[in-house]
């Protein structure tokens, strides 16, 4: 998301797929550190920057917010602290933290813009192309070269347009309730890459591209492929060994006891799952890095047309998480234990009350004893109005039938809530 003169352009949530272009920058693979800056909010959310690295084509850069609840007060909508700058590729950057949106359509969200600082009276200056990416620092699965190359486009850095960004970086409700703020303190990593414009320069560093990008574009062209699925009316062409090497299930499936064909040209259907979910589980398989959720065009305009934005952004939203649901699923079905963990967090954070019994239904189906542990923490620490609204669904219900040991389990944690 580009801002220019200081506006923004509207912009969906991060579940949004972004379509990556440009090179690969030289020395891809080593991310160096970029520094550190700190909010302090008694210093009216000012930001220190100590231990910058300059020159390195790619670096990270941690941004620390020590009083997460006080910038939300003295920084509304609009408004944002900056840190001091810090240098990647040759070039001084520093990041925009607004705690209550950059604007009003976003108040509800946590803001995050990355500006390539320049001088105003400096005219003709070279504009830099850059992929970026934000994330928080325990998001290991998100600080991967191949996840910044993958799912972020290369963006334009320019006089008219310096700061690139996203304006609904985190919902605050979901950020509060989740691990990632610890002591009303969190940390932000923002990846930057610098991308080379010419291939002699990478050729002649002698830069070789990720393992997981060869495999990514291995997927997409199909060379070798010698299976194929057909999921939801869908085929996809994949590669045995590839499959086998990152699955038990497809192991025993394609090479063991359950081999189903003969031949290679056989067609394998899988039933239950839909394409786009089937899609995001190879490129997972491939990449080992969660892609972003598919766009239906066709949905996305009908939604526009009878909805207005709140409602289409929330629908949106109910989309990603039914999408994230069947992945996490998925993941289970072929024993990808990294994948599971991936969207368990992710589920963990987008907790609601709308939402809260499904997914707790659904953690106890597959065993996930974090997920269940944190939709229990939820609902525990509800308003007794919200607590009436979650065992009036059906879904209270089907648990109470389905599952009534979970009951139990929650009425044991509620009583001993009464007694501390």
């Amino acid at each position: 998301h580009r801002r220019a003169g200081g506006g923004a352009n509207s912009a969906s949530g991060d579940w949004s797929a972004a379509t990556p272009r440009g090179t690969l920058p030289a020395r891809r693979s080593l991310m160096s550190f970029a520094g550190v800056s700190v909010v302090d909010s008694a210093k009216h959310c000012t930001c220190d920057t100590s231990a910058v690295y300059a020159g390195a084509d790619s670096g990270y850069h941690l941004l620390m917010v020590r009083d997460y609840s006080r910038t939300k007060v003295q920084l509304p909508t609009g408004e944002s602290a900056t840190t001091g700058l810090f240098t990647v590729g040759e070039y001084d950057w520093y990041i925009e933290y607004y705690p209550n949106g950059e604007n009003p359509n976003c108040r509800d969200f946590v803001s995050l813009y990355v500006t390539r600082h320049t001088l105003y009276d400096c005219e003709g200056e070279e504009d830099v192309e850059a992929k970026f990416s934000f994330s928080l620092v325990d998001q290991l699965e998100k600080h991967k070269p191949v996840y910044i190359h993958g799912t972020n486009k290369t963006c334009t850095f320019s006089s008219s347009a310096p700061s690139w960004g996203s304006d609904r970086f985190v919902r605050r409700d979901a950020l509060e309730r989740s691990a990632h703020l610890k002591g009303d303190c969190l940390t932000i990593r923002c990846d930057i890459m610098v991308v080379c414009k010419d291939h002699k320069i990478e050729d002649a560093a002698g830069t070789v591209p990720d393992i997981n990008q060869h495999f990514g574009h291995l997927l997409q062209n199909k060379v070798g492929a010698d299976v194929t699925f057909e999921v939801g009316g869908e085929t996809f062409a994949a590669h045995r060994c590839v499959l086998a090497a990152r699955s038990k299930v497809f192991m025993a499936q394609l090479f063991g006891p359950m081999k189903e064909g003969a031949t290679t040209s056989s067609v394998i259907q899988i039933k239950d799952m839909e394409a786009k979910v089937f899609r995001a589980l190879l490129s997972f398989i491939y990449t080992d890095s969660l892609p972003a959720m598919e766009k239906d065009s066709m949905e996305e305009d009908e939604m526009s047309e009878v909805m207005d934005e709140g409602r289409e952004e929330a629908a949106e939203f109910e989309m990603w998480l039914q999408w994230l649901e069947d992945l996490f699923v998925a993941a289970d079905r072929y024993d990808l234990q990294l994948l599971k963990l991936i969207c368990e967090k992710q589920l963990s954070e987008h907790i609601s009350v709308s939402s809260v019994t499904s997914t707790l239904a659904l953690a106890e189906k597959h065993h996930c004893c974090g997920l269940k542990e944190a939709c229990l923490k939820f609902i525990q620490v509800q308003s007794p109005s919200c607590l009436q609204t979650v065992m009036a669904t059906s879904g209270w219900d089907h648990i109470a039938v389905t599952y009534p040991w979970v009951v139990k389990e929650f009425i044991a944690k509620l009583a001993s809530n009464q007694r501390k």
